[in-house]
Formats: C-alpha cells, structure tokens, sequence
C-alpha cells in the first residue's frame, strides 16, 4: 500500500510561502495533507502577509501534487483521534487548534495500520511527541503482525538536509539564504549554528 507523505501546516506554509515548493516536492515527492490542514495554511495565508504567497501556490499544487485527504467520520480515523486527545472525534473536530497535526497523525496511523509506510512532515514539538509515541505503539503492533506498516517522521531540518548538494541548494550559501527565509516565517527553528545544516557530512559527499 502506498501513501503519499502527510505534511502539517507549518512546514507547508513556510517553504510554499517562500516559493520553495519545488524543493519540498522534490525531497518527498507528491504529498498529501488533511483537508484541516488545508483549511489552516488557507486561513493563516489570508490573515497574515507574510503567507500570502502560500494560498495560490496551494491551490496551484491541489490535488495533482497535494492531495487532500478527508476529514470525515470513519471508524478508523477516530479510533486514532480518540486515543491521542482523549476526546471523541466529534468534538476535536470543533476546535482548530492543533486540529491539523492532529489529523496529519491520525491519517498516517490508519494507514500505517493498513500496511503502509508513511512519511509525517511536522515540526511542532507536541506533534512531534505524539507521532513518536504512536511510532513506538505501531513497531510493537509489528512484533506480533508483519503486515503492519511504519510512520517516519520528518522536519523541515531533515528535508534541507537531503536537499544539500541538488540543483535546490548548491552550496552553504544557498542553504543561509534559504534557511533564514523559512525562519524569518517560523521563530520555532533553530538558529542555523545550532543545526548540522552547515556541517553535516553529506556536504563532502557531494
């Protein structure tokens, strides 16, 4: 079973916003993102100008590159949902907040479930939490049953990474350019210095 990798708002709106969505694309391939997700980086796009430029790119890239998966009842999404937030899924529905990493984990546990190996895009650090613990759930569900899938997180650290060296980010200069951009966006990300975005060794493979 295949999946599309599942990415939340924040990176979303922060490479489509400085026009870097051709990177993203090409480290994950063609993504996909709950329908709550959409509607945050929509609303996010129209109240702040600093997102502007990710709405048209969003609906340019809708649903040939980004799939928008449904959030509507389903026994499996809101066995998932119940046991992440402790509410039933009717009422997490209602409110927004943290709705759309929420639902990014959800849909990939159920397809994890399923048998597939799903790639989260999140960079929140409850997010981040959260899909680790169902991580560790779905890898002891695996000891008793081979057919279960896998959940691999990744964030917007990982995904320059791999991007060191391709046609998106030569060299380190580039890498500076393009990081304090998404970080002007986002004050969650660490200064560079305290990354191995400069350092790492897949540099001097390249």
């Amino acid at each position: 079973m295949t999946q599309r990798p599942i990415i939340d708002a924040g990176p979303g709106l922060n490479f489509l916003s400085i026009n870097q969505e051709r990177l993203l694309i090409a480290m994950l391939g063609q993504l996909s993102a709950p329908a709550s997700v959409e509607a945050e980086v929509l609303r996010k796009a129209d109240q702040d100008l600093r997102f502007r430029p990710a709405a048209a790119i969003w609906k340019k890239l809708t649903p040939t590159w980004i799939q928008i998966l449904s959030d509507d009842f389903t026994p499996e999404l809101a066995q998932v949902v119940h046991r992440i937030t402790q509410q039933p899924m009717a009422e997490r529905l209602k409110r927004s907040k943290d709705l759309g990493e929420t639902m990014v984990i959800a849909h990939a546990v159920v397809a994890a479930e399923a048998g597939a190996d799903v790639i989260v895009l999140i960079d929140d650090g409850l997010g981040t939490e959260t899909a680790t613990r169902e991580i560790r759930r779905l890898t002891r569900m695996r000891h008793n049953d081979s057919t279960i899938g896998s959940i691999r997180l990744a964030s917007t650290l990982t995904v320059l990474e791999k991007a060191v060296g391709t046609r998106y980010i030569p060299d380190k200069a580039k890498m500076r350019d393009i990081y304090q951009r998404l970080r002007s966006l986002d004050d969650g990300l660490p200064p560079i210095d305290k990354t191995t975005l400069l350092t790492t060794t897949r540099w001097k493979d390249k």
